[in-house]
């Protein structure tokens, strides 16, 4: 229930959803249709509730290049956002979509500014990096700002230039300098634990965020592999399946 229909930071609509169950019940029960003691699983709440209302599209999303899986906060708590790069042209410009904040622009743009000074390194080609590219976060009635999308947006075009999908089990949040530098974020807690609802098993944090895994529950932080990340290319590392060649090699 609260995976596929409740998704929130509190409990209001999770009582609701509950209610609708009950009262179902009463009815069924008053009618003879079933007999008590009534359990109700998993399998039975669609019968109950309807089809969900929320997908978990993680895997779908992250297939191809260029989308990378990101943690944020909004008004209803911890959320996950999808940052899509795609190349635009030859004229070096960076178009920005999805109602984004200053800050979150400004984000876009160290991104982008590091993988060109860095383009060698990253093993990207300076004339692709060089190119314009277009970066949307999806859900663009949803206004979103704040620099945690750094590194997200920073994995989204490295994904892009190198062909290499970013793994479907990692979400990821930290603000990036044009160092490479992955910067502490707030709100921890609330991105973990939306990370753990997807179905996500492994989060990217900036290294000095480490002390604040202590509000996780710890229910949580045993089902989960934490990555703590200095630089961006901690990030990188774990964030991006291994290059084709490699690929074939280890198979």
């Amino acid at each position: 229930m609260v995976t596929d229909h409740t998704r929130e930071a509190g409990v209001r609509n999770l009582e609701r959803e509950l209610g609708r169950i009950t009262r179902k019940l009463a009815t069924r029960i008053a009618t003879g249709a079933v007999d008590t003691p009534v359990k109700v699983g998993s399998d039975q709440i669609r019968d109950y509730l309807g089809r969900p209302k929320f997908d978990n599209e993680v895997e779908e999303r992250t297939a191809v290049p260029g989308v990378a899986t990101g943690l944020a906060v909004t008004g209803a708590g911890g959320d996950v956002l999808f940052v899509e790069a795609a190349a635009s042209g030859s004229d070096g410009n960076l178009t920005l979509t999805g109602q984004l904040g200053d800050v979150m622009k400004e984000s876009a743009q160290i991104a982008l500014s590091y993988v060109r000074s860095h383009a060698e390194r990253l093993g990207v080609s300076a004339e692709a990096a060089a190119k314009g590219f277009h970066i949307h976060v999806p859900e663009g009635a949803v206004p979103k700002d704040g620099p945690s999308a750094g590194v997200t947006m920073t994995t989204a075009i490295v994904s892009l230039l190198t062909g290499r999908p970013v793994r479907s089990t990692v979400g990821m949040t930290g603000e990036v300098t044009l160092q490479g530098l992955v910067l502490p974020i707030g709100g921890v807690k609330q991105k973990v634990l939306a990370a753990h609802r997807m179905g996500l098993t492994e989060v990217i944090l900036p290294r000095r965020n480490e002390k604040d895994l202590d509000d996780v529950p710890e229910s949580v932080r045993t089902a989960m592999k934490f990555h703590l990340a200095s630089r961006v290319d901690d990030v990188l590392a774990v964030a991006l399946e291994p290059p084709r060649a490699e690929a074939g090699a280890a198979a």
